[in-house]
């Protein structure tokens, strides 16, 4: 009987667990060994494990697609896969188990024959979902299983709501890349590397904080932890809590290491606007590949209303995304080294929301030493995500929804505007619906000269 049979010895554990926020997160400390095996049977390499708030991954290395049976076992719970004729690599060990018991709480695993069987001690009734992957650099195959537990919890409120109907603004913040999927791998600081995404988790939780303190504004973060999220559900995620905006952080690497500097990428109609921005856009909409998700099945857009009003939708998304976008670059501009003067424009998976503007942040290359060893520090992270919520305030500032406490708060006080080159008063009155003579009063100007650079209050309309 399969019971019987599942009564094997435990293994020891390695000491690769890693703490992240509310949710652990788990990146294994099975280094694959270099090795030589003179056989033609399949490999078992390593074993990996990630904790997402909604599932557990378990990721199996092979030299080869294996023959398997993923099945699970109750009193006491477990899952049980067994691997057809396959060897184990010499200094073989299992995931770091995570202590605080989230889903995965023990591992086994023996010899079964020509088989092997690996066994994972659950915590909690789970369902399964397991399939194959092709290699994507830097893996080789993989066998994939996620665990998702039996009982679904119940939603939580939306974000964004408020007393006197005035609601917070929403700010989806995306932390780039995540689990098994590194993003750009800089060098080697300390004892381990610097890894992309660390450095923008890191980022995204330090303006995420910033947000929540601040009176009139709610976040929420596409990921939390150390695990991958699908590109368009991270689409998903902040479309279901109703954002406002979308802003996805990442940090950029290059073939050339002299290369250096923060960019601003919103989505192009036409294509990638430079040779760069469309080899970037390649390599972050791979992630998905690497990631593990499989197909994806796009709405049908046959339909030629769809389309109609989806382009009218989308126009109107650029043009807020561009003004969002410049607002970022100009305070990011006061923290380091901007890599192109404008803004940059890419056909990013994660910009393709039709109601929510977004743009997409490269805070620096980290294939640069002294870039990766800034966004490394705990400083610098704390900066750039200073310069992002500067630059969310100052468009939100301008462009706050109707029905939002900033919104209101900008019909009680008015706008606060700097003044750029080639302003004039009027004009200035025109673009935000007042008058010459209402902006003068406000400011008890006695001319119409402007100065650039001056900070001038436009009376609600």
């Amino acid at each position: 009987m399969r019971e019987q049979d599942d009564a094997l010895e435990f293994m020891k554990i390695g000491s690769g667990t890693i703490y992240s926020g509310a949710f652990s997160s788990i990146f294994i400390g099975c280094l694959l060994l270099s090795y030589s095996i003179q056989t033609s049977a399949d490999t078992l390499k390593g074993i990996r494990m990630y904790n997402h708030p909604s599932h557990t991954r378990v990721v199996l290395d092979v030299s080869e697609l294996p023959s398997y049976e993923v099945f699970v076992l109750s009193n006491p719970e477990r899952v049980v896969v067994d691997l057809e004729k396959i060897e184990v690599v010499t200094g073989f060990e299992g995931p770091a188990v995570d202590p605080s018991g989230i889903r995965v709480k023990g591992f086994r695993s023996a010899r079964r024959g020509e088989n092997y069987r690996v066994v994972l001690d659950l915590a909690e009734p789970v369902s399964t979902r397991s399939f194959t992957l092709a290699p994507v650099a830097p893996y080789g195959y993989r066998l994939v299983i996620d665990l998702r537990p039996s009982l679904i919890p119940p939603k939580k409120p939306q974000p964004g709501l408020e007393r006197n109907n005035r609601r917070d603004v929403v700010i989806a913040i995306d932390a780039g890349h995540g689990g098994e999927d590194p993003g750009a791998v800089g060098p080697k600081i300390g004892k381990s590397r610097v890894l992309e995404k660390n450095v923008v988790l890191n980022i995204s939780r330090k303006l995420g904080d910033k947000l929540e303190r601040a009176k009139g504004y709610k976040s929420i973060l596409t990921r939390q932890g150390d695990y991958y999220v699908p590109l368009r559900k991270r689409v998903e995620i902040s479309r279901q809590a109703r954002a406002d905006i979308f802003i996805s952080i990442h940090a950029d690497a290059f073939r050339n290491s002299s290369v250096s500097g923060a960019s601003v990428y919103t989505l192009s109609e036409q294509g990638a606007s430079s040779e760069n921005a469309r080899w970037l856009a390649e390599k972050e909409n791979r992630s998905d590949l690497i990631g593990g998700v499989g197909e994806v099945s796009l709405e049908d857009k046959d339909d030629a209303l769809a389309h109609l009003l989806l382009d009218l939708s989308m126009d109107a998304n650029r043009s807020a995304s561009i003004k969002l976008g410049h607002k970022l670059l100009e305070r990011l501009s006061h923290v380091g080294k901007i890599h192109k003067r404008g803004l940059e424009q890419a056909g990013f998976a994660v910009l393709k929301a039709p109601d929510v503007p977004s743009v997409l942040v490269e805070t620096g290359y980290i294939s640069n030493p002294n870039e990766a060893r800034r966004l490394s520090s705990s400083k610098y992270q704390d900066q750039v995500s200073s310069a992002l919520f500067e630059g969310i305030k100052l468009y939100m500032e301008e462009h706050a929804p109707p029905g939002t406490w900033i919104a209101w708060k900008r019909e009680q006080e008015g706008i606060r505007y700097v003044v750029v080159s080639g302003d004039t008063i009027s004009e200035i009155a025109l673009r935000y619906g007042t008058t010459v003579q209402r902006i003068k009063k406000a400011n008890d100007f006695n001319s119409d000269f402007l100065r650039v650079g001056q900070t001038i209050l436009i009376p609600s309309s």
